[in-house]
């Protein structure tokens, strides 16, 4: 019989390094006799005192203990909380070298993976960066021992919920409230059974949906609704999966955006939308420039969601078809075009993954330009039908840039495209999340 590995022990005395890099994800780099050691709190060409927090055979990790000599780049954190939430983790960091990592991590994976770099690199796209948060899912856990709820984010590389008191890059009209959150269901019957909340906004209106595991008392159902009514947020229950979501109060409502002048999209509170509002803007006519976008263009969007960038291109094109997996989102889609009486503006839903593109009627005509934004996972079963389509022009969204890099050589090395152009968007300020975006054209 096999044996057990003993778990390591880990040195509790502090040690003196050199901070040499920065990882991807946001922790200094370190070594110590030939290992190398993550350091939270670190940032590269620093000095620190770090303590051991978990040994591995061929890596270990840290956490700051005391800076001996900062980086020039180091800021005092704006939350009294980023020692211990693991929302943030590059507060410490100034914006502008926040901004330079990011370009930097995806510049390294285009070379790692695809071994090819942009033509020319874009101007980072900035916007706020406090109080730009207007989704998110909030954990919440009743501590028995503390006899209290907690409502917030999970603690840095830990599944526990951090103790927090308000959210810096949350919306204030949330993140602000944390605490009036975590004794409004402290309060209730059902303290111990509510599992998160599920944070929606728009300009003018809060959306927070309770995941309850059980049904709610009438006594709960009302500390629930009479809280939103004295703080004008619309309040939603959720016993079940997404299509279990009700509304408490008010009677009616509807969550909507405008992703540029002249348009408005409606959504729930459970649909996909991006998080950063003034972001998201810039980066609809950022797509738009970099598709030269012209009337008589046939456009594929694939990945649509509700239209975000599809409703923007159809007031500028003949024709564009919005392509996305999830029915509900192809029917707010085609809900969103009627609201907006665009008729040029076409919805399908197909599994992109399993689906060939050319068998559908609405692709027999093909398409001079393509836009795509992705999930995580990337484009790579779709790249290679693509060229087929007749796409001169192709403008990739991505939210991982180690995807977006594959997916990338890929499209250059297999497909005949050029990589001209590609930058990062700054979606999630204080973060290691790094948007990006890049434009390919076809080889003549």
């Amino acid at each position: 019989m096999a044996r057990r590995s003993r778990r390591q022990r880990i040195p509790q005395e502090l040690v003196t390094a050199e901070i040499e890099s920065l990882s991807h994800d946001g922790r200094g780099i370190a070594r110590i006799e030939g290992k190398t050691v993550f350091v939270d709190g670190a940032l590269a060409g620093e000095k620190v005192n770090f303590q051991y927090s978990r040994v591995h055979k061929k890596y270990d990790e840290a956490r700051t203990v005391e800076v001996l000599s900062a980086a020039d780049d180091r800021v005092e954190a704006k939350c009294q909380h980023f020692s211990i939430c693991g929302g943030c983790s590059l507060m410490h960091m100034s914006p502008e070298a926040q901004l330079a990592h990011k370009q930097a991590t995806l510049a390294e994976h285009f070379t790692h993976f695809g071994n090819l770099s942009p033509e020319q690199w874009l101007e980072p796209l900035t916007g706020p960066l406090w109080g730009y948060r207007r989704k998110a899912r909030l954990g919440v856990k009743y501590v028995a021992k503390k006899e209290q709820v907690l409502v917030g984010f999970r603690e840095k590389s830990s599944p526990y919920i951090a103790m927090l008191e308000q959210c810096e890059v949350l919306d204030p009209r949330v993140g602000h409230r944390l605490t009036d959150l975590a004794s409004l269901i402290g309060g209730l019957e059902a303290y111990n059974r509510i599992a998160q909340i599920e944070v929606a906004m728009d300009d003018e209106h809060v959306a927070l949906v309770f995941r309850n595991l059980d049904e709610l008392s009438e006594t709960d159902k009302n500390a629930l609704i009479s809280f939103g009514q004295n703080n004008n947020l619309w309040i939603y229950q959720q016993p079940g999966g997404p299509d279990t979501v009700s509304l408490l109060w008010p009677e009616s409502a509807q969550l909507s955006y405008a992703p540029e002048p002249g348009l408005n999209l409606q959504f729930d509170p459970s649909d996909f939308t991006q998080v950063n509002a003034g972001i998201n803007e810039k980066m609809i006519q950022r797509a738009m420039t970099l598709l030269d976008v012209q009337d008589g263009d046939r456009i594929l969007d694939l990945f649509c969601g509700l239209g975000n960038f599809t409703l923007p291109l159809a007031k500028r094109v003949t024709e564009v078809v919005g392509v996305e997996g999830d029915a509900a989102l192809v029917q707010h889609a085609k809900n969103n075009a009627a609201l907006n009486a665009l008729s040029n503006a076409e919805f399908e839903q197909a599994d992109l993954t399993q689906t060939e593109l050319k068998d559908y009627p609405w692709a027999q005509k093909g398409f001079n330009k393509i836009l795509l934004d992705p999930p995580r996972s990337g484009a790579f079963e779709v790249l290679h039908q693509l060229a087929a389509l007749g796409a001169e022009r192709l403008v990739y969204v991505s939210c991982n840039p180690a995807t977006l890099a594959r997916d990338a050589g890929e499209l250059v090395n297999q497909h005949g495209y050029i990589m001209e152009s590609a930058g990062i968007m700054d979606m999630f300020p204080h973060t290691t999340h790094v948007e990006s975006i890049a434009v390919f054209v076809k080889k003549r």
